[in-house]
């Protein structure tokens, strides 16, 4: 049994080597193919390490900072060859491939990097936050109430950039000795003023049902993925009424640790293909697009799991019921929204028309969202949150200046990378 567990894990890394050096030999190609990037022009970095299944973590971020290069040019810095080759298909951002160590030195010293942006927390963030002269700066991939937005890691940056007091008020809980008005700049959801995406369907009477799971987790504490047990059974039920269109935005990585959730993911998958096939007029999605935003604003009702996707379809402001985890150790934070959120049980996964029926005549539950609202994302006009977006990042250009003045004439010292390449 040993033995040929060991022989299948060197396969299995043999063929990931083997995909590793196709992926960059073609993304070499394609570079290639494309000009230089000119020297001394990149004042923002966004830095993403991670692989092709976590590029939602950037795409929602694509948008804002096509705008924000406007008045200072962004680069994306991408540490892995099939995650870069897609960027590259698809971001209106100018890449740089950064595999190596001496891939981010050059980088380094080409370009007059003054912030560098960071949307998640993976370990190799710390081989480009060894650069100093530099503001390094947290920005997440969205906001929620799980455990990973309290984690210790936001001291390890300059600066966060985080939605509003609802997070401020969360992180201070647990980040101690902290200087929150400092380093904890507050700018909304900049993401929601740059919605993209158009509908795939033809608008008609039907009441359009946005559900929109996570994945399984990787431990019971973050078991927050419902397609298992709730998703079957309420996606059953709202095609069976002929009323209603089911957007299924299922999270990428579901199933990749449970195979059971993948399975229902695929139940899920067929239902809604057999639904369209036998009605012409249902038109449900099966949504597995890089755009976000045109589910958000089109659905009358979404149906989400404790995820970021919970807040931003609150920035949305409209109406929403939140899966409740069966897991008993599953971890809520019962200090914000999830305290007054409106829950849908497994229990009560098939008979989910009626629960989204109530909610759309609850005028209590109106008021009561308009308030959690304002408290995770301040104003949310049109606009607004962009404007604080690009203040933020304009108030540590300054600070950038005015340090760098101070420290005009210290000397520097170069040395060799210390640090191994994966």
């Amino acid at each position: 049994m040993g033995l040929s567990r060991d022989i299948g894990l060197a396969a299995a890394t043999a063929q990931r080597l083997v995909r590793s050096r196709l992926a960059q030999r073609r993304l070499q190609r394609l570079l290639s193919a494309r000009a230089s990037l000119p020297k001394g022009r990149y004042e923002i970095a966004i830095y993403f390490a991670d692989p092709v299944v976590n590029l939602y973590q950037i795409r929602q971020w694509y948008k804002p900072l096509l705008e924000l290069s406007e008045r200072w040019p962004v680069l994306l810095l991408s540490r892995t060859a099939p995650a870069a080759e897609q960027i590259l298909a698809e971001s209106p951002l100018p890449l740089a491939y950064v595999r190596r160590v001496e891939d981010l030195e050059r980088i380094v010293s080409e370009q007059p990097l003054k912030i560098v942006l960071y949307v998640n927390q993976n370990s190799r963030n710390f081989q480009m936050m060894r650069y100093g002269r530099r503001w390094h700066v947290f920005i997440n991939h969205g906001e929620s109430d799980k455990m990973y937005m309290t984690t210790n890691q936001f001291k390890a940056y300059d600066y966060s950039l985080i939605a509003g007091q609802a997070a401020r008020d969360r992180l201070g809980r647990v980040l101690w000795d902290y200087d929150f008005d400092k380093r904890a700049l507050q700018i909304g959801r900049p993401q929601a003023d740059h919605y993209s995406g158009s509908l795939p369907y033809s608008p008609d009477e039907r009441t359009v049902i946005l559900y929109a799971p996570t994945w399984e987790g990787d431990r019971a504490a973050a078991a927050y993925g419902s397609v298992a047990t709730h998703g079957v059974q309420l996606v059953r039920a709202l095609v069976a009424t002929g009323r209603h269109r089911v957007i299924y935005r299922p999270h990428p990585r579901s199933g990749v640790v449970d195979s059971a959730y993948g399975a229902a993911n695929r139940e899920i998958v067929a239902m809604l293909e057999r639904a369209n096939n036998s009605d012409r007029g249902a038109q449900h999605v099966h949504d597995t697009g890089a755009d976000i935003g045109w589910q958000l604003a089109a659905a009358d009702v979404a149906i989400v799991d404790i995820s970021a996707m919970v807040y931003d379809r609150l920035a949305a402001g409209k109406p929403l019921l939140v899966t409740r985890p069966v897991s008993p150790t599953a971890i809520i934070d019962a200090g914000g929204y999830l305290s007054d959120a409106e829950w849908l049980s497994s229990s009560e996964a098939s008979r989910v028309v009626d629960r989204i029926e109530g909610l759309e005549e609850d005028e209590g539950a109106s008021e009561r969202l308009r308030g959690w609202v304002q408290h995770y994302f301040g104003d949310t006009s049109p606009g607004a949150s962009t404007a604080r977006f690009h203040a933020a990042i304009e108030g540590l250009m300054a600070s950038w200046d005015e340090h760098a003045a101070l420290h005009r004439d210290d000397e520097l010292t170069f040395t060799d990378p210390d640090e191994t390449d994966d």
